[in-house]
């Protein structure tokens, strides 16, 4: 037997009818056929489970078997193998009811003869084989359907339901087995998720046509949940073009919409605070605009605050940029609680924020909200164990007498915040049109000073020290100068400032220590009396990195010893610096360089505070100096300073005594020591090396 042959298993127990069956399938014409015997069906069944048989022929009567059981118990044993009945006349109706149940064909024994056996065997062979091609083509159809994310939908020209994948099971809650059959219209239920409109998807039946719908789509689960979908659907025609149903495919578009959604938001956002960023400001503010332009009639106008936090860089450079993060935190969501919902807070960047303010009738309204808002960002921010105090400076600009665009209006709200900060910072400002010419000069400033140190154009110039009993010189303060080459000589107020808002204090204020502790020690060198000299320390510097290695190294490179250098440190810088400045005041302690706390009486310190840092002079302020004759209660308060000095023992030093009554009465209350222009103003090193060899 050829391995190419057809097996057929033939159950019968009329010999005559085996020998025709046997004649018949040994014809050398194709196809070709190898018959098995047996007969009785328990030996029949025994043999279709050991498998590899094209064919059954099947006689309905047998030994251990009779009529349409017979076929059943073969069906049942190989339900794939197709099955030929053989009977008499008389059985014919039981051959029909088998061929119902699934036999392929009969032949009558009358009728049986080598041809039609052939035809009849070599029929239900092809067919079977046909049929088994179509089942394994639709379920590998099934297998690829079910294992894709989208969800398949088939309907016929009457919008029932003819399939689902597995997928589409999923995202609408039903199951084929109680879904087929029914209408698309109940059980799709797709609109579009912004107009609401009905299922469009059934135009691909009624048109004739493919239909997408890309966005927006909302498929309602049988559970009642909706889905945020895309879908296609296109028509299924016959070989005469006739639409005959049309198949729908969709797919869950919830998390490329959410990403969507995320991205829109991170490029209008700002990633830190979540507040507007520049781009949103710019859209919100031109529409704003548009607004405050159609109801100019009815007085109604728009501002635009500038706001940018004091002094933030002293917060990232001393405590760190995840500390700074923190506070600015703080500060967005604090600027929204002190503005109404309709108005816009959005941040820049850095500490740089903008607030604009919609449908304002009066500048007053204005001015108040930007009063609270320094109220509530005065009030201390929590920040990993770390209590802040910051204050702001608020710039602002009014349409349309400030600029009839976002440009112009974000420009001059700009100007006006730096002149707060010339104010004195924690208070705002509006625009006026003079800050203009202002800005430019400050800008110009700027530039200036990026090169004024590699060009030498800073000169130190030095306020003595004077010993109040005895009128002796006993220390030199060291002020800094920058001999302009065109401007002149400029006084710190006129470039200090902008120097600390840029960044380029710390290189000139290493300069400054430098020169100084060069300057005393080459007094000394020159045979000239001994004396300390102090130097004034920005905040920025005091809580730079390195700080207390440029002190070190400049003690180390001019040969000063450390007891002739004073720091002069602010209570500002103290206070908020906290831990930090203990820390690095004892790392200059132990060098031993002296600490001077300025501008005493002007700042917010306590004596608890004052009693925890090691200093060793306190400097009466001049404001409070000029009170001694200004006002009635000036004396009061500078007693009280002196004695509070003398309590700590500290040294005590009066600033700015201008006049023999303050001096007179600076002598009576003990404060030994003094400076001011009563005795000298500020001298060249040259000058004052005349002044102390004169005292020798």
């Amino acid at each position: 037997m050829s391995a190419t042959d057809h097996r057929i298993l033939l159950i019968a127990r009329d010999s005559a009818e085996a020998e025709i069956v046997r004649a018949a399938c040994a014809e050398t014409s194709e196809p070709a056929f190898a018959v098995e015997c047996v007969g009785r069906l328990a030996a029949g069944l025994e043999r279709l489970k050991r498998g590899r048989v094209d064919a059954v022929v099947l006689a309905l009567f047998l030994p251990d078997s009779e009529g349409l059981s017979t076929f059943e118990r073969v069906s049942e044993t190989a339900p794939g193998v197709p099955v030929l009945i053989v009977c008499s006349a008389g059985d014919e109706s039981i051959a029909t009811a088998a061929m119902e149940r699934g036999a392929q064909d009969y032949l009558l024994t009358t009728r049986l003869d080598a041809a039609s056996l052939r035809h009849a065997l070599g029929s239900m062979i092809r067919r079977s084989s046909v049929t088994d091609a179509l089942v394994t083509s639709r379920e590998r159809v099934d297998m690829m359907l079910n294992s894709i994310e989208e969800g398949v939908l088939g309907i016929d020209a009457a919008r029932r339901v003819t399939y689902l994948n597995a997928a589409a099971e999923q995202m609408t809650g039903l199951a084929l087995g109680k879904a087929a059959g029914r209408r698309l219209a109940e059980l799709f239920q797709l609109v579009d998720g912004a107009t609401r409109a009905p299922n469009p998807l059934e135009v691909a039946v009624e048109h004739s046509g493919a239909v997408a719908f890309k966005s927006h789509g909302v498929l309602t689960h049988q559970d009642g949940h909706e889905i945020a979908i895309e879908a296609s659907a296109a028509p299924i025609r016959d070989r005469q073009g006739r639409v005959t149903g049309a198949v729908v495919v969709f797919r869950d578009a919830s998390a490329a919409q959410a990403l969507s959604s995320k991205l829109s938001h991170s490029a209008h956002h700002d990633a830190l605070t979540g507040l507007p960023n520049r781009t949103l400001l710019n859209d919100r503010l031109d529409r704003a605009l548009a607004s405050a332009h159609r109801h100019r009639r009815h007085g109604r106008s728009l501002a635009v605050l500038f706001v940018d936090v004091d002094h933030f860089k002293h917060v990232n450079d001393s405590l760190g940029h995840q500390i700074g993060d923190q506070l600015l935190r703080s500060v967005s969501q604090r600027l929204c609680t002190g503005v109404r919902s309709s108005d816009t807070v959005s941040r820049l960047g850095g500490d740089e924020f903008v607030v604009v303010l919609t449908e304002m009738k009066h500048a007053d309204n204005i001015g108040g909200i930007a009063t609270k808002i320094l109220a509530i960002l005065a009030e201390p921010h929590s920040a990993s164990g770390h209590e802040l105090q910051v204050t702001a400076s608020i710039g602002i600009s009014v349409y349309p007498d400030d600029g009839a665009d976002a440009e112009m209006l974000l420009r001059h709200a700009d100007l006006a915040m730096y002149q707060a900060k010339e104010n004195g910072r924690n208070s705002y400002q509006f625009f006026r049109p003079d800050m203009s010419a202002r800005a430019v000069e400050r800008q110009a400033i700027e530039r200036e000073l990026r090169g004024a140190l590699d060009r030498q154009e800073f000169v130190l110039h030095y306020q003595p020290e004077i010993d109040l009993e005895s009128g002796s010189t006993i220390g030199a303060e060291a002020l800094i100068r920058w001999q302009h080459p065109t401007r002149g000589l400029l006084l710190p107020a006129q470039f200090v400032p902008i120097a600390e808002d840029s960044g380029f204090i710390v290189p000139i204020s290493q300069w400054t220590l430098r020169e100084a502790c060069r300057q005393a020690r080459a007094w000394q060198d020159a045979g000239l009396p001994p004396v300390p000299m102090a130097v004034n320390v920005s905040p920025i510097w005091f809580r730079s990195p390195g700080f207390l290695e440029s002190i070190r190294g400049t003690l180390d490179l001019s040969g000063l010893e450390a007891r002739y250098l004073e720091l002069e440190l602010t209570e500002s810088i103290l206070m908020a610096s906290g831990v930090s400045a203990l820390s690095v005041l004892r790392g200059v302690k132990a060098m031993g360089v002296q600490l001077t706390l300025d501008d005493f009486g002007t700042g917010y310190s306590s004596l608890n505070h004052l009693n925890e840092f090691p200093l060793d002079v306190l400097k009466v302020d001049r404001s409070l100096v000029h009170g001694i004759t200004g006002t009635p209660r000036g004396a009061p308060i500078v007693l009280a300073a002196i004695r509070m000095g003398n309590s700590l023992s500290m040294r005590v030093i009066a600033e700015g005594i201008e006049s023999a009554e303050q001096l007179a009465f600076l002598r009576d209350q003990r404060c030994g020591e003094g400076q001011g222009f009563y005795f000298s103003l500020p001298l060249a090193a040259e000058q004052f090396a005349t002044r102390l060899h004169a005292q020798s």
